[in-house]
Order: C-alpha cells, then sequence, then structure tokens
C-alpha cells in the first residue's frame, strides 16, 4: 500500500489542529516555536496541496473555514497514529540502548553510589547511567516531579508522597579540630549543649541538617549557625581550621580522624546521631528492571558491609 499523492505531512497538520485549538496563528507559532509568517506559508502551502482554502484570512485574524475544521477532524486519528507510532520507536531505542536516571543526595554519590554502579554495571554492562548530584530535598522533588527514575536521598524521615526502602544507616559524628577546647575535654557532650552551641550546618535542604536538627530541637531551637555551608568538603575544611564543631557522616569524616587532623568529640552515654540512607521513587512508577536491579543492589552492598568506627 502506498499514500495516495499529495499527501500531507504531520507536522503540517499538527499545525492547523493548533491553530484550531488555540484560536490563531500567533498562538500556534509559539507553541511550535516557529514564527508566525512560517506557519501562515506552511499553512498556504498546505491548502494548494489540498486544493481546499482552510482559513478565512481578514484584517483581525484568521478563522477557519468549514473545510479547515473538517480537515482537522480528519487529522487528528492521523496525528494520534503517528504519536503512538513515534512512541513505539523510542520504545524499541530503550530497549536497544537502555538508561537511568539516577539522582542522589552529595553523600550518598560521594561515598555509596560508585559501588552501588559499579555492581550494576557487571549485571547490565549495557545499561546507561545519568547521574545528577544535589541535596536529599532537591532530590526528592526531581522524584517527584519525574524527573529521574530513581533518588537516594539521608534524613530522619521518608519523603512524603513518595515509595521508599531503607538501605541503611549511617552514623553521625561530632568533630573539632585538635586547638578546640572540646577536643581535650573530660567530660562528654550533651544534646543540649550541642544545640546551644553555633555549629557548621549543611545548607537547607540537606538530609544531614535535617537529621541533627531534629535531634537538637528537641532542647529548644539550635544556635545561630556558625557558618551555613553548601558541599561537605566545605564544612571539614572549616572545622579544620577551628572555627565551630560540625556534626558530619563517619563515612565522610573516617580519613580526617585517622590522620589526626579532626577530632571527634565524645558524646554523653546513650546519645547516638543517625540518619537514613534510603532509595526513593514516585508512587505510581515503582522501580523496575535497571532500577530495581540497583536498589537491590545498593541494599546487598549495605548489609555486607561492616560498621566502621
Amino acid at each position: 500500500m502506498s499514500l495516495p499523492r499529495g499527501t500531507p505531512d504531520l507536522e503540517v497538520l499538527d499545525l492547523l489542529v493548533s491553530v484550531a485549538e488555540l484560536g490563531s496563528l500567533g498562538a500556534a507559532a509559539r507553541r511550535h516555536g516557529i514564527s508566525q509568517p512560517a506557519v501562515g506559508m506552511r499553512i498556504s502551502a498546505l491548502e494548494r496541496r489540498l486544493q481546499l482554502r482552510l482559513l478565512d484570512r481578514g484584517p483581525t485574524g484568521s478563522d477557519l473555514t468549514d473545510a479547515g475544521y473538517d480537515v482537522v477532524e480528519l487529522a487528528r486519528p492521523v496525528l494520534a497514529a503517528g504519536a503512538t507510532l513515534m512512541d513505539g520507536v523510542a520504545e524499541l531505542h530503550r530497549a536497544l540502548h537502555p538508561s537511568l536516571r539516577v539522582m542522589a543526595s552529595k553523600t550518598i554519590a560521594d561515598h555509596r553510589i560508585p559501588h552501588w554502579l559499579s555492581a550494576l554495571r557487571k549485571l547490565r554492562p549495557e545499561l546507561a547511567v545519568e547521574l545528577d548530584v544535589a541535596n536529599s530535598q532537591q532530590v526528592t522533588a526531581a522524584v517527584h516531579a519525574r524527573e529521574a527514575e530513581l533518588g537516594f536521598v539521608e534524613g530522619p524521615h521518608s519523603p512524603a508522597g513518595l515509595g521508599s526502602r531503607v538501605l541503611v544507616a549511617d552514623e553521625l559524628a561530632v568533630v573539632v579540630a585538635p586547638n578546640h577546647p572540646w577536643a581535650t575535654r573530660r567530660r562528654a557532650v550533651t544534646l543540649r549543649e550541642l544545640a546551644n552551641t553555633p555549629l557548621l550546618w549543611r545548607e537547607k535542604g540537606s538530609g544531614t541538617r535535617d537529621t541533627v536538627w531534629e535531634a537538637l530541637e528537641i532542647h529548644g531551637t539550635p544556635a545561630r549557625p556558625a557558618a551555613e555551608l553548601g558541599s561537605a568538603a566545605a564544612i571539614l575544611t572549616t572545622a579544620r581550621s577551628g572555627t565551630a564543631p560540625a556534626v558530619v557522616s563517619r563515612l565522610i569524616v573516617a580519613h580526617e580522624l585517622r590522620a589526626g587532623t579532626l577530632h571527634e568529640v565524645r558524646l554523653a552515654e546513650g546519645i547516638t546521631l543517625t540518619r537514613k540512607f534510603r532509595a526513593i521513587w514516585h508512587r505510581r512508577t515503582p522501580p523496575t528492571g535497571p532500577a530495581e536491579d540497583l536498589v537491590e543492589l545498593a541494599a546487598r552492598i549495605e548489609s555486607a558491609r561492616p560498621n566502621r568506627r
């Protein structure tokens, strides 16, 4: 079967439908990202091809003729079939070149994701993974908006409105420079003292910040920050200078503690500061295929990892 001679292309039919839906050539031009004269020229060419007058052009604008409305109704199922065709082609591309878009909080991206993706690569060597890094609040917003199939966040609670799975609990440590008064004190630091002390805080939206704030606010609003910094590296650098104490993940500070460039402060008995690492996803699209594999591998790797202090 071959198409009749003079059959118009789908793009110009789509333009005509936009004119009908939006009521003007200018609005149709804006929808398609082209100039209004270009829309007029293409519809004029369509009229010549179909040998029908589709628009009544006047000084105040253009209106579809009866024939124009009829062609629009005939075009709608054709355009729907074209969209179905392209959806199918896109699915074929995904099958031939599978990909996965992931977003992760900064701590997880720096210290855990590389291990998880290495395991995923062995399982699915053909998979292309796109990884974006942000704070936990931004990752959560992206998963809500379906800008990422899968997110990894840190914090005390599961994000509202999303599906999630806890992968591991991450312990936080209070650290100071060796010359800070807390480095040599014998008495343990209480949560009330910590709440009343200006600390080095991560930016708002950070899972670490949310965890520490929730633990301290039972003793009242925490003291005004000594500084608010946008990365763990900046926190560690500032802490080394002796500016103020910081509360950070053991994953981040382990090397500094071994090297002696930072000192861990002993907390009062019974106090443990932890936050959860979670995989999150849109509730309507729970992880399948590569996304499900990544969550399972991450959980398996974390359950097998020794708890290092």
